[in-house]
């Protein structure tokens, strides 16, 4: 395995061409098959309100805030059905931090998804800090909360939450929003629950290369301790409408994007899931 510091050098260089060959040598060995897969799904934001005030967020509405809003069933089934007739066959669903949905009103929903669509959808549902605002508010601990939304139709747990995954950062990004060890305690519990998880990063909010290294380093030791992530899925912070794109921002670039996608198959190797 590479070290951190032939990882740090070689984010460092300008080979662009030898991060892709050096990724593609572990696809390679890891997916001989050469076949590559990929789903049809749709995110659905069941609400905008949110009590973290995240400075890279456009999408959260303050509660009581006049745009903010609670999709009602019927809106989400719509949306659902929408998903399936276009040949969609997962929905990613995700909203704002909400002080008031307890554990209840999201089982409810689960089941709901469940008891109208059965299999015809996968629940791709709820980030590491909306499960643990749910356990707050709920007054439950993390692997209740998990194992009942489970038992209710949860199927996977999205990565995102992440950013990155180094406090230095999120105290800085993000400061009301849960620590980077309560986003490893959700992947981790889930995992072990059975669910399997996906990992991502937002860079581009003025990290260091050090910063996205010890995000990579924090997926690669959850991924070899318990094999549950099955995807990397990173993009660059989008600084329009933001408090923190307020002032001025130079956008990550499209080489950037490629280094840290090249980097996640060099070290860590995340997208090599155990059976």
């Amino acid at each position: 395995m590479m070290t951190r510091e032939e990882a740090l050098d070689l984010y460092r260089s300008d080979d662009l061409i030898g991060i892709g060959m050096a990724a593609d040598t572990v696809r390679r060995k890891l997916h001989p098959h050469g076949i590559v897969s990929y789903i049809i799904d749709r995110n659905i934001n069941y609400t905008n309100f949110c009590t973290e005030y995240c400075s890279f967020c456009a999408f959260y509405r303050p509660m009581g805030h006049a745009e903010g809003y609670i999709h009602s069933k019927k809106v989400i089934f719509d949306k659902i059905q929408e998903t399936i007739d276009l040949g969609g066959t997962g929905i990613l669903m995700q909203g704002g931090l909400h002080p008031e949905l307890k554990i209840e009103w999201y089982e409810d929903l689960l089941r709901s998804i469940k008891a109208r669509f059965g299999d015809k959808i996968w629940n791709h549902c709820f980030s590491a800090p909306e499960i643990v605002n749910v356990a707050e508010v709920s007054g439950l601990t993390l692997r209740d909360t998990i194992a009942r939304l489970r038992d209710a139709g949860l199927e996977s747990i999205p990565g995102g939450g992440a950013e990155i995954l180094d406090n230095e950062v999120r105290r800085r990004i993000s400061r009301l929003k849960s620590s980077t060890q309560d986003w490893i305690d959700v992947h981790r519990t889930a995992h072990a629950l059975g669910l399997r998880t996906t990992a991502t990063m937002m860079f581009g909010v003025g990290e260091s290369v050090e910063h996205r290294i010890n995000h990579l380093q924090v997926l690669y030791d959850l991924q070899q301790e318990t094999g549950g992530f099955t995807a990397f899925i990173p993009w660059s912070f989008q600084p329009a409408h933001t408090a923190l794109g307020g002032r001025h921002w130079d956008e990550a670039t499209a080489v950037e994007y490629s280094k840290v996608l090249g980097m996640n198959a060099v070290k860590p190797p995340v997208s090599c899931c155990k059976s």
